[in-house]
């Protein structure tokens, strides 16, 4: 959805892509940095620190911008430098996702938060599903383009901005106001409605939005997953008619 900005926002970069290529600074080379940027992140969200861990998570985002920047200022795009960044794009998404996981280790800055209920920020089941989501969403993309012949299979519900919106959304109402709101918003529903969401693990707006980032990366595996098959078949009708001609 948000992927239609790409084009623009690419145009908008390659004036610092062209500066930071001046000082000698290459695509890989700062993919690696931002990997590293995210293993720090992941530190910051296991000790409690949602609001420190959101500004160098951003910071990953503007990192991961300006390897794309300076590829194109500097022409020095190429099959493994996507490859390379689309895959340690997954690591720095495990190692997001394991520090909310893990975290927090000491008394977060949330003032309503308890840390003798042994509540982490994400419960580990919500996070490996959506972990699972998003790296099978990025595959099957993958496999589409790769063993389907697919030009561009970037369609679906979520791509990784959305996602990372959403993340962002949970961590700033997590960490910023002073009652848990996901409570607050249960109590107005009927009892049963907060019976549920406990019961499956969901008790602050951060684990809602992971979960939400969960459905909505399978359900854009199902839609790559349709819209390849759609594809693939076309191609291989028009096959089969130049054949018979």
């Amino acid at each position: 959805m948000l992927g239609s900005l790409r084009e623009r926002y690419k145009k908008a970069m390659m004036p610092i892509g062209r500066a930071l290529a001046r000082t000698g600074l290459t695509p890989n080379m700062i993919t690696g940095l931002t990997v590293l940027v995210s293993i720090f992140t992941a530190y910051l969200f296991y000790l409690g620190d949602l609001l420190l861990g959101f500004a160098f998570m951003l910071l990953t985002v503007v990192m991961d911008m300006f390897d794309g920047a300076v590829a194109r200022a500097a022409n020095l795009a190429s099959p493994f430098g996507a490859t390379f960044d689309h895959t340690l794009d997954r690591y720095a998404e495990f190692f997001f996702m394991f520090g909310l996981m893990a975290g927090p280790a000491i008394q977060p800055s949330i003032t309503w938060w308890s840390l003798s209920s042994n509540i982490t920020f994400v419960p580990w089941q919500w996070g490996f599903l959506a972990l699972f989501g998003m790296i099978m969403a990025s595959f099957s993309r993958a496999k589409a383009e790769s063993v389907g012949g697919m030009n561009d299979c970037a369609v679906g519900i979520a791509e990784r901005q959305e996602k990372l919106l959403l993340t962002f959304a949970g961590i700033l109402l997590l960490a910023l106001p002073p009652t848990n709101i996901w409570m607050d918003l249960l109590a107005v529903f009927p009892p049963i409605f907060t019976e549920f969401f406990l019961s499956i693990g969901i008790t602050n707006i951060l684990t809602f939005c992971i979960a939400l980032v969960a459905i909505l990366s399978h359900f854009t595996v199902y839609q790559r997953l349709a819209y390849a098959n759609k594809i693939i078949r076309e191609k291989n009708s028009e096959e089969d008619e130049t054949e018979l001609q």
